[in-house]
């Protein structure tokens, strides 16, 4: 007999890749109006499990119910039009469109425009998501895209919600206003699945949890009665330390930024206004800010992607302005963006053919012209092992890869080439927390090593964690530098406050 508390019912879901169980005979009940944790490492089986549950997979075996009756959903559609919503990690709006183009277009059906605004408005004030419809999507923060997804998926009226990292791109006061929603739709009856690394995000939102580890599920339990350490434990399958942070050493000038100006193309980029700012060796500087006010054009600035209007780039004494990626990559200047599929990485190729593209004239990997694959797959191989990244091995495409062992792969494969200074765009986005604590030392012990280390993130956690030093970088300008070791993230958050609305 069906239980009555229970909403969605999943018993013995097993899906099988060519070279992994995905997922292995997982069972999982979702209540009634409740928050619900998903829990797991990187390639435990998270993301195919709600894939599956949304209709983008079918499972080898297994079965699962709605309400009591057997559901299959034939695709992303059907799951919807039986109540079931996704808010993905990456939002997929358009920029150029307006906030009511977006919601149109991502509906199943068409409604007559002033009924659809009406109803926009309806969901907008019930749910206390404040949204202005004729706004131009790339006008907009992180927080007010989010907010756009969650009135799509309201408008479909679903009884359950799945969100899949949902503020891995918010500001503490964003994170606060999406808790407050989630708790309002999980009072007015949705059953709401959690998907989030950040483990006192789960303690405070969530009274259940479900770890995953390698495809199985491994624990039940109720995340407000066990400690964060614990939880961590249980989805690594093993304890691991916090990184530790040796003092400080401040060597020569590593990098010396003049003036720095750029005016984008694009007219939803950032400009980047008369940047100024020094960087010593062994000196780790941490950048917070907003998504959206002007990182990814920062760092492209550094990398030689993008060229200044104006401004100068020295480099140990040595002017690099008009050199290009690979002249300062040759310098020992090295990065990692935040976009790992597409930008760090080509999706279509192997992790062999990724790690020979940017290490090919740094670590040798050809002579007189030919690729020495031999060593080109050793060293793959070596930062598979050093990173353990999830993997069948180093001939796997990239885009076979779960974000977060995408992401291990990508610094590991910067981080083994010994740079002097290092450029990190959100370095443990995406990444559970065993594997967060291991990039984070790795980068605490490059610089003890002597190089000079940038790490921009919006986890200000991680930067009052292993920064020696922070800017604010607001609407494409930086702060004054503070020394970390005065600031806490109430300080941290009002420095960013001013960021792009």
């Amino acid at each position: 007999m069906p239980n009555k508390n229970i909403i969605l019912k999943i018993e013995g879901i097993s899906k099988e890749y060519p070279t992994v169980k995905a997922n292995d005979y997982v069972s999982l009940d979702l209540e009634y109006g409740k928050i619900q944790a998903l829990l797991g490492e990187n390639g435990a089986g998270k993301s195919t499990l709600v894939k599956i549950v949304y209709g983008l997979v079918k499972p080898d075996h297994g079965k699962m119910y709605l309400n009591g009756v057997e559901y299959r959903p034939k695709g992303p559609q059907d799951a919807r039009s039986k109540g079931v919503g996704m808010v993905f990690q990456h939002f997929s709006l358009f920029d150029a469109l307006t906030v009511f183009e977006n919601i149109a277009l991502g509906l199943d059906k068409n409604l007559k425009k002033n009924e659809l605004k009406k109803r926009i408005l309806d969901v907008s004030k019930e749910y206390g998501l404040s949204i202005s419809l004729d706004k131009i999507v790339g006008n907009l923060s992180a927080g007010e895209r989010q907010r756009i997804e969650i009135i799509r998926c309201l408008l479909l009226n679903p009884k359950i919600m799945i969100m899949d990292e949902p503020t891995s791109v918010l500001t503490p006061g964003e994170v606060s206003d999406l808790f407050s929603v989630l708790k309002k739709l999980s009072n007015a009856g949705m059953s709401i699945l959690y998907i989030s690394h950040k483990l006192e995000e789960i303690r405070t939102l969530c009274t259940k949890a479900t770890i995953m580890r390698r495809g199985q599920v491994v624990k039940k339990c109720d995340p407000q009665n066990i400690s964060t350490s614990k939880i961590a434990e249980e989805m690594v399958g093993t304890s691991f330390s916090s990184p530790k942070k040796s003092k400080f050493k401040k060597g020569k000038e590593c990098l010396k930024i003049n003036n720095l100006s750029f005016k984008p193309l694009d007219p939803f980029g950032i400009p980047i206004r008369n940047l100024n700012l020094k960087i010593h060796h062994g000196e780790i500087l941490g950048i917070g800010g907003v998504a959206g006010n002007g990182q990814e054009e920062f760092l492209s600035l550094l990398s030689g992607e993008l060229k200044p209007t104006n401004g100068s780039l020295l480099f140990d004494g040595i002017d690099i302005t008009k050199f290009n990626v690979v002249e300062r990559r040759n310098k020992g200047l090295l990065t990692a963006p935040e976009e790992r599929l597409g930008h760090a990485a080509v999706p279509v190729m192997t992790l062999t053919e990724n790690c020979l593209i940017t290490a090919e004239h740094r670590m040798n990997l050809s002579k007189k012209g030919f690729i020495d694959y031999e060593s080109s797959k050793k060293l793959s191989d070596e930062i598979i092992k050093k990173l353990d990244v999830r993997t069948s091995g180093s001939d796997a495409l990239a885009r076979s890869l779960s974000g977060g062992n995408l992401q291990k792969f990508v610094i590991g494969r910067e981080l083994i080439q010994n740079p002097k200074i290092f450029i990190v765009n959100q370095p443990t986005w995406g990444v559970d927390a065993a594997a967060a604590s291991s990039i984070r030392q790795q980068i605490l012990d490059l610089a003890k090593d002597g190089a000079a280390v940038i790490v921009i993130s919006q986890d200000l956690d991680e930067l009052l964690e292993i920064s020696d030093v922070f800017c604010a970088l607001v609407g494409g300008q930086l702060s004054s530098p503070e020394n970390t070791s005065e600031l806490n993230p109430s300080k941290l958050g009002m420095l960013i406050s001013n960021s792009k609305e």
